[in-house]
């Protein structure tokens, strides 16, 4: 069903699209820096809640993209039409009712996460959060037709609106940080402007009638039960997992939040640098949705099967020369940050660890269970995913960074040994072939 000339058009633009979003993730946490430690740390704590928060709209769009990309397969566009348009409905329901929600009580959640912080770091985190929380709308119709373009394989129109997206805010950070001195708010309001024009860029793409797939303005403000209940059928197991995962983190994160500024500004540049890891899974880890999701739809199982493992495998080689590239470039990446000789070495513990686990297991832990997710099988990776998280890693960060004193650097042995199992289990339900008894879509 897909050629490699295909795969290369689907997989090249995400991965510049990563590439991106992982740098200005990276710049924003640079540039912060110059504001101080206690700006970075508040700016990574409220990440972490954001990532919780986004994950809900990241599952509705893969909910979507699952459904469009079944009926695509299957030929069948004025059912993808439907989809896509009560997909853009919701994903600017939800996003919109939980920025509300953030924006009104940014200091009681907070409080109750990370009450032990000290007040500076948690003023520049009550500032960041507020503000990013009005972006939450704007990010959730993003998404939405970002998940669009991806079905139809059309991935140049999401890259080319990244980079645009990701200039506007590089360049309203260097404003609002190193020209107006406004600390974390330097960052946040630039995440909203970049937000809000990348949505309405997309949404009027979207719109096009000659589109393999296209909203239609009627079906967006219409209510259309079975449909939503077809994408809510993805979303929903997958925004429990991911929303669970970013909980679990947070979780981690309170953890963090107790060993001290060094600690959690540490924690925070290795997420920023360690995510520059982890392109290559993204990338391939939404290609491999559509190509399996298509698949799927045109009921070829054999198919999908070899996409499956044949994106697996190319995303875990590009994960290794990531991985060597970010190690060699250490000395240069982390000079880019401004914090303590003592904060670099933890970083650069952390990093290095990072590095040689990642190149060898990461792809197998999170792209294999998106072929899964593809065809139907979402209730299975998300009570795996989530019991891993509770029970391996939250656990792990506890007894590894709390009472074995291992600090950060516990934290991440209990993610790496949360990859492990995941891998067990995912592997196993895919060699065992029950994955292929839950297509969504009937047929045409």
């Amino acid at each position: 069903m897909f050629s490699r000339s295909q795969l290369t058009h689907l997989i090249v633009p995400l991965m510049i699209q990563q590439i991106l979003v992982m740098l200005v993730g990276m710049l924003d946490t640079v540039m912060v820096s110059y504001a101080g430690e206690a700006a970075i740390s508040g700016v990574s704590l409220v990440n972490e809640v954001n990532y919780l928060i986004i994950a809900v709209f990241d599952a509705l769009g893969a909910g979507g993209s699952v459904v469009i990309a079944q009926y695509l397969g299957n030929r069948d566009k004025k059912n993808a039409d439907v989809s896509a348009s009560q997909l853009v409905m919701i994903s600017i329901l939800v996003p919109l009712v939980l920025g509300i929600l953030c924006f009104v009580f940014c200091r009681q959640i907070l409080s109750a996460l990370y009450g032990q912080i000290n007040s500076d770091v948690m003023e520049a985190a009550v500032t960041y959060f507020w503000i990013t929380a009005i972006s939450f709308p704007f990010l959730g119709l993003y998404d939405s037709c970002n998940a669009l373009f991806r079905s139809m394989s059309r991935t140049k129109e999401i890259m080319y609106t990244s980079i645009l997206m990701n200039i506007i805010n590089v360049i309203g950070n260097y404003i609002g940080v190193y020209i107006l001195h406004l600390g974390a708010a330097g960052v946040a309001w630039p995440t909203v402007l970049s937000r809000a024009v990348a949505a309405l860029i997309m949404m009027k793409m979207s719109l096009h009638e000659e589109n393999e797939v296209s909203v239609e303005m009627d079906d967006v403000f219409a209510w259309k039960p079975a449909v939503l209940k077809k994408i809510l059928q993805i979303a929903v197991p997958n925004a429990l997992e991911n929303g669970l995962f970013q909980l679990g983190r947070v979780i981690v994160t309170i953890f963090v939040a107790t060993y001290g500024t060094v600690q959690i500004a540490a924690n925070g540049v290795a997420n920023g640098l360690g995510n520059l890891t982890y392109i290559g899974d993204n990338a391939l880890g939404l290609a491999i949705m559509t190509v399996v999701g298509q698949c799927v739809g045109a009921n070829d199982y054999e198919q999908a099967r070899k996409y499956a493992v044949k994106l697996t495998v190319i995303s875990q080689i590009i994960e290794a020369v990531e991985c060597v590239i970010v190690y060699f470039t250490l000395p240069w990446t982390m000079q880019m940050y401004t914090m303590t000789a003592e904060t670099q070495a933890v970083v650069r513990q952390i990093l290095v660890w990072n590095c040689l686990t990642t190149g060898l297991i990461h792809s197998t832990a999170f792209v294999l269970p998106n072929a899964l997710r593809a065809a139907g099988d979402v209730r299975y990776t998300m009570i795996v995913g989530v019991a891993s998280m509770f029970c391996v890693r939250i656990t792990g960060a506890w007894l590894m960074g709390s009472m074995l004193g291992l600090h950060s650097m516990g934290v991440w042995f209990a993610m790496y040994c949360d990859w492990v199992v995941r891998i067990l289990f995912f592997v196993h339900r895919f060699r065992s072939g029950k994955w292929k008894n839950y297509r969504i879509i009937e047929a045409a």
